[in-house]
């Protein structure tokens, strides 16, 4: 399977091929027969494209491998542009979480849009983006690469943009397409200095030629030196922070929830986001070669890890709490990756992408049976009408919380674990960051659990907290249930997502944290460091690691921060809001998300345009308009005026000045001819 270049090409082109037919053809067969053949055909191709990253997985496993050009695009100077694959195991991960949390997602869209009239070209949307996520894990070459990495921000454009009619939807979605620019402008600087220096965009021929380059400097800044790799390597990382939403290029994730709920599970929680760190283990061998750049790495991972876990606190659109959840998360990934514990980092991402996704639809299940109401003020006793919603978010909320045996545990304490053992400078505050954001997580994660399925019932009536048109929107103008009427399970189609992404959200851990991290899985694909090395030392089995987990400060926080939030929301439910009385600075700087949106708006938009304006009253107004044109007209006119005086309209006039040039004539012609 493997060696067949056709089966590899299918994978990705399936999807693409399920999104060409649902998008073109599904509006033209009518509104029943359209959407049927539109959830179909895309259902379909990805279901295909699992099936067949199952049995490539397959043969990884039995040791074999490939790397080679498909298609060659462009040939100048001897350098090769090509659409080229590359399997190892770290694909294979990548494929299989791509495919099976994009199929549940298809599934799971099927009752989620039901009523909405975009049904058709949603399905199309997310068929695509499917392509170019595979597009970007199955490259073997950064062109490749770049073009799945700009596609996969194309599509999450016009999915978070997908109610268009909604001003902040559109919003939200040029936003996150400037801030990604601003990622991607860094990212194509790092190209580019692989492709001036090493001479190929290939991978393997550009970690081979990396380490005579070592020592390398280059002079950005007269008089300063700087090392090629650590430079190259931070602007490679710059396009991360921007796709993976890392301080400060993170604002446009939680803005990003104004699209349907399944791309936030999609694209914001276990795919697109996770770019950036597939991205940055992919370049772990040139990585290696600069402590400079993995101790940036490392700090930036740990200011996100902890300061977004805060923000989710004091938020109450259920959407926004898990979308600040995954910035925090996404921070615990990043550390690790700054740590040189690549393989915990894209192990944490394939945990995260299943307990993730298992919130996120978990969330959407509660918006559908709250009639599109996102407010947890409005929520509240939801346990027992949504039983199966309510146990599978439970099983995402221990997951994210860090708690064993869950996925997570295993994941996030092996983070943990590794920067404490890492030598990285900066090491140490990122490790009281992550200790920390242990706390943090576990507050948050129970706080939505607690606030929107227990406690006394708040919905269904108007005798409670305004809305929040800032935290909770919508495409619907009717939120909430009417008076006296109650929720109710969503259909098979929801939960049955949930519950297959609630079983590797228990199992999958620790199924597989020795193979993956501590045996050959990743050792091919993966730079093995010191830091896992140390680690694999300690490492005596799964179930060794959660009875020592029970005296480790990392569960005692997670417990800490659960209890917490079993006081606030159970116990004393009058505790926050006088909590939020007495720190009020505290809670109005997280409500504002430490002034960033503020900033940017002031500094960057409100500078734009007052920048533009400058620009159009000196460029426009007073150069084209006032020079050029105006300028035109005036000297036109200025030579008009001359001439009129010599355009009199009378006879005698004209008769004279003939009289006159002939007379000139004759003079002229008669000193020609007269000899002297």
């Amino acid at each position: 399977m493997i060696e067949n270049k056709l089966a590899l090409l299918a994978v990705p082109l399936l999807p693409l091929v399920g999104a060409v037919l649902a998008g073109f053809l599904g509006p033209r067969l009518g509104r029943s027969t359209g959407r049927t053949f539109a959830h179909s055909v895309t259902i379909l191709g990805v279901a295909a494209s699992l099936v067949l990253s199952f049995f490539i997985f397959q043969d990884v496993l039995a040791g074999k491998s490939f790397n080679g050009s498909i298609y060659t695009w462009l040939v100048t100077g001897g350098i090769k542009f090509e659409v080229g694959f590359l399997i190892d195991s770290l694909t294979v991960m990548m494929m299989l979480v791509v495919t099976f949390v994009s199929l549940m997602v298809h599934i799971y869209t099927i009752g989620y849009m039901a009523e909405d009239e975009g049904y058709t070209r949603f399905f199309a949307y997310i068929s695509l983006f499917t392509f170019s996520m595979l597009m970007l894990v199955m490259s073997n070459n950064f062109l490749q690469l770049f073009f799945g990495w700009e596609a996969v921000g194309l599509v999450s454009y016009l999915l978070i943009g997908f109610w268009y009619t909604r001003p902040t939807a559109i919003y939200a979605n040029l936003k996150a397409f400037l801030v990604n620019r601003v990622g991607d402008f860094g990212f194509l600087l790092g190209i580019g200095l692989v492709f001036a220096y090493m001479g190929t965009l290939d991978y393997a021929e550009a970690f081979r030629a990396a380490p005579a380059l070592k020592e390398q400097m280059i002079s950005l800044i007269p008089g300063w030196q700087f090392s090629l790799i650590t430079v190259t390597c931070i602007c490679l990382f710059i396009g991360a922070m921007g796709k993976s939403a890392q301080f400060p290029l993170h604002v446009w994730l939680p803005d990003s929830m104004e699209g349907p709920t399944p791309i936030s599970a999609l694209i914001h929680a276990a795919t697109m986001v996770t770019a950036g760190i597939f991205m940055v283990a992919r370049m772990s061998p040139l990585f290696e070669m600069s402590e400079t750049a993995l101790s940036f790495v490392l700090i930036i991972g740990s200011i996100t890890a902890f300061f977004m876990g805060l923000i989710a606190i004091v938020q109450y659109d259920i959407k926004r709490v898990v979308a600040y959840s995954t910035l925090s998360q996404l921070g615990y990934m990043t550390m690790a990756l700054g740590a040189s514990a690549y393989s915990a980092g894209v192990f944490h991402l394939m945990t995260h992408a299943f307990f993730k996704a298992v919130l996120f639809l978990g969330a959407g299940s509660v918006i559908i049976a709250m009639h599109h109401e996102q407010d947890m003020r409005k929520m509240g006793g939801l346990r027992k009408y949504l039983p199966i919603t309510y146990f599978t978010v439970l099983i995402g909320a221990l997951a994210n919380a860090g708690f064993p045996p869950f996925a997570g545990f295993f994941s996030k304490d092996t983070i943990i674990e590794a920067i404490h053992a890492s030598h990285t400078p900066g090491a140490d505050i990122a490790y009281i960051a992550a200790l920390l954001g242990v706390f943090v997580g576990a507050l948050y994660s129970f706080r939505l659990v607690f606030f929107a399925f227990h406690g006394k019932e708040r919905f269904g009536h108007d005798d409670h907290h305004a809305h929040d048109k800032h935290d909770a929107h919508d495409d619907h103008e009717h939120h909430g249930l009417a008076p006296g009427e109650k929720p109710h399970e969503s259909k098979w189609v929801v939960t049955l997502p949930l519950i297959l992404l609630a079983i590797p959200s228990v199992f999958i851990g620790g199924l597989l944290i020795e193979p993956m991290l501590y045996g050959s899985f990743f050792a091919d694909s993966i730079a093995v460091s010191e830091t896992m090395k140390e680690l694999k030392n300690e490492f005596h089995g799964a179930g060794a690691m959660i009875l020592h987990s029970l005296k480790s400060l990392p569960f005692w926080f997670a417990v800490a921060g659960a209890a917490t939030a079993w006081v606030c929301y159970i116990w004393k439910p009058e505790l926050p809001a006088k909590i939020r009385a007495t720190l009020a600075l505290p809670v109005r700087i997280l409500d504002d998300k430490y002034g960033f949106d503020r900033f940017n708006d002031f500094f960057f938009a409100c500078g734009a345009r007052k920048l533009g304006g400058a620009l159009w009253k000196f460029g426009d107004v007073t150069i084209i308009d006032g020079f050029f044109v105006n300028g035109t007209a005036k000297l036109i006119g200025w030579f008009s005026g001359v001439t009129r005086k010599l355009q009199t309209g009378f006879v005698y006039s004209y008769a004279f000045t003939m009289i006159i040039g002939v007379f000139g004539l004759l003079t002229i012609l008669f000193l020609k001819l007269r000899p002297f």
